[in-house]
């Protein structure tokens, strides 16, 4: 009875309106009789509750917690068992399609996704599942195939589109997963998972209408004298903002703005005056609504320089007589310091005499120092994840430590790591947040080690430690290396689809080796840490480290500059400690294994 019970929540999806594109394969409706006998015109059924409760005689669940992929048995294998026990592949191209809707608060979507050609012969429907990532929210839609129904591999190519899911809160994260079925009970690639984002209210509603999401797009700097003059557009009069405010900061100073408009006098701009500005300054400034988590836009202020005239005081001039001595001396000493200079000069250029071909040559060889500008095309500091694997000790994990916040401070990087992140963490879940994190993250740097690579190649004597890692699958530890094996099979597929890698990255400290690194991931980019520190700035930033007549060089994430900052020198620290305890851990376990 209870198995019976928890088939039902496979059915909750109501039957909605079909949305679908052209050559794509739509849920149909259909009868429970139709399916079972395999007549015509029930290729591709949605199941709904009342098919459910006809089926079962009882009403379904409104609420049950998880999808349990039994109802291929349920519905269609009582005639006949065997029709119901090979496995089928999972699913390939799964997408999310937004549907229009009038609903200005919330997301509708379409999934579409096509059937694997392992095992397509044997495929008997689909179960699509949507989970709210770090939530309870939770649904799920069913469709079946008729029992004659067998695909051909040629099939493979044809498109499946799921109903809509309707009233996703904007803004919010999500996972979906498209089951194939029959599920064997010993089978572990039957279904696949892709996250993805409801819009925001400015996607999909324009930035106008969006009080949370609104900030000046059009900001103007003017500079009269030592005067600072900005003008910026207003948000919209229904949006209510009537305060907004800026910040400006450089070498360590700040300044702060309150800035209230008068809307009778124009509502569409506004200017206002910054003043107590220091000359020959740039600054960085912000400006944006005086409303909690307003989203800030970001201008530079260059404040010139102005030299000011020297007044001296009138003198008495001297008379004539005593000027006109004075003068002819000057002349005569000019004279005689002229005549010594060309003199000099002319014994020099018979001593040494250098041919004007060979200086265009050393000018022409010689590489220029010039300066070379950050792209200012990103409004905020790109956004990098560090997954690492603790197995190599704690002194391992505080080298990571150290390494992001190196990062954070001194390579204008938002890190996020989960070691800096435990609320967050226990409110999500490990897992949710990781995932969360892979899909906000602009780059994913993967810190690789020996205690990575054995986890990622598990042996047969590692069954024992399996067993411990299940039983603390809550830890933060064992979420980021699951992390590491996810990010490893999203390169996977983003190389074999041809798309772009430079998401992600790998590293290693010096006190690892580059065997280290584990297959798939040395398909990314990868490097030794500390000495690729200017690497990683130009791979974070997408700046080149040499061009035509210039070349990039910043002192403090050099090879040898780096130490001479706190962070740099606690990090330097950090890889000491980790490389003298694992070099320790090393030999012992070398030594265990000659006795």
């Amino acid at each position: 009875m209870w198995r019976a019970a928890l088939v039902v929540f496979l059915f909750l999806a109501p039957c909605q309106h079909v949305w679908a594109q052209e050559g794509a394969i739509t849920p149909q409706d259909c009868s429970l009789d139709c399916i079972k006998e395999g007549g015509p015109g029930c290729e591709y059924c949605r199941i709904t509750r009342a098919d459910v409760k006809t089926a079962l005689g009882f009403n379904s669940f409104k609420e049950f917690g998880s999808c349990i992929p039994w109802p291929c048995f349920e519905l269609l294998g009582k005639k006949d068992p065997q029709i119901c026990q090979h496995y089928v592949h999972g699913p390939n191209n799964v997408e999310v399609e937004f549907v229009n809707e009038p609903n200005s608060e919330s997301d509708t979507i379409v999934v579409s996704w096509k059937p694997s050609y392992y095992g397509i012969a044997f495929l008997r429907g689909f179960q699509v599942s949507l989970q709210a990532l770090g939530g309870s929210s939770f649904a799920c839609q069913l469709f079946l195939f008729h029992r004659n129904l067998s695909l051909p591999a040629s099939q493979s190519q044809r498109v499946y589109k799921s109903d809509p899911f309707p009233g996703l809160p904007l803004g919010s994260q999500y996972a979906v997963t498209v089951m194939a079925l029959p599920v064997p009970e010993e089978w572990e690639r039957f279904y696949r998972s892709r996250n993805f984002s409801s819009r925001s209210c400015a996607e999909k509603n324009g930035l106008e209408k969006c009080k949370k999401d609104w900030y000046p797009k059009h900001i103007e700097v003017q500079q009269e004298g030592t005067a600072i003059t900005v003008t910026f557009n207003l948000a919209p009069p229904q949006l209510g903002i009537r305060r907004y405010f800026s910040l400006c900061y450089a070498n360590s100073m700040k300044k702060y703005t309150d800035i209230s408009p008068n809307f009778k006098k124009n509502q569409t701009h506004h200017s206002f005056q910054m003043t107590d500005l220091q000359e020959g300054t740039n600054y960085t400034c912000e400006i944006a609504a005086n409303q909690m988590d307003a989203v800030r836009k970001t201008f530079n202020v260059q404040v010139l320089q102005f030299l000011k005239a020297v007044s001296t005081p009138h003198s008495v001039s001297p008379s004539l007589a005593l000027m006109l001595p004075l003068g002819l001396s000057v002349a005569a000493i000019f004279v005689v310091l002229v005549a010594s200079l060309i003199w000099k000069t002319r014994l020099q250029m018979k001593k040494v005499y250098i041919k004007p071909d060979i200086i265009r040559q050393q000018e022409e060889s010689g590489t220029q120092e010039g300066v070379m500008p950050l792209p200012r095309n990103r409004p905020t500091p790109p956004r990098l994840l560090i997954c690492y694997s603790s197995c190599d000790g704690p002194a391992h994990v505080k080298a990571v430590m150290q390494l992001g916040a190196f990062i954070q401070q001194h390579m204008a990087t938002q890190v996020c790591l989960d070691l800096w992140d435990s609320l967050s963490m226990a409110e999500e879940g490990g897992m949710a947040w990781h995932c969360r994190q892979i899909w906000e993250s602009d780059f994913i740097l993967v810190i690789c080690s020996w205690g990575l690579n054995r986890r990622s190649k598990p042996s047969e004597g590692d069954e024992d430690d399996g067993a411990d890692e299940r039983l603390h699958y809550g830890s933060n530890a064992f979420c980021s290396e699951a992390a590491v094996k996810l990010i490893g099979e999203e390169v996977g597929h983003a190389k074999a689809r041809g798309q772009d890698l430079s998401k992600y990255m790998a590293a290693i400290f010096d006190y690892s080796d580059e065997t280290d690194i584990p297959t798939e991931l040395r398909l990314v980019s990868h490097y030794i840490l500390t000495r690729d520190l200017q690497l990683l700035f130009s791979h974070l930033h997408g700046v080149a480290l040499h061009g035509p007549g210039h070349y990039l060089k910043i002192n403090h994430i050099s090879e040898d500059g780096f130490t001479k900052l706190p962070s740099g020198a606690a990090l330097q620290w950090a890889i000491y400690e980790a490389r003298m305890e694992i070099t320790a851990k090393r030999h012992h376990s070398v030594g265990n294994e000659g006795d």
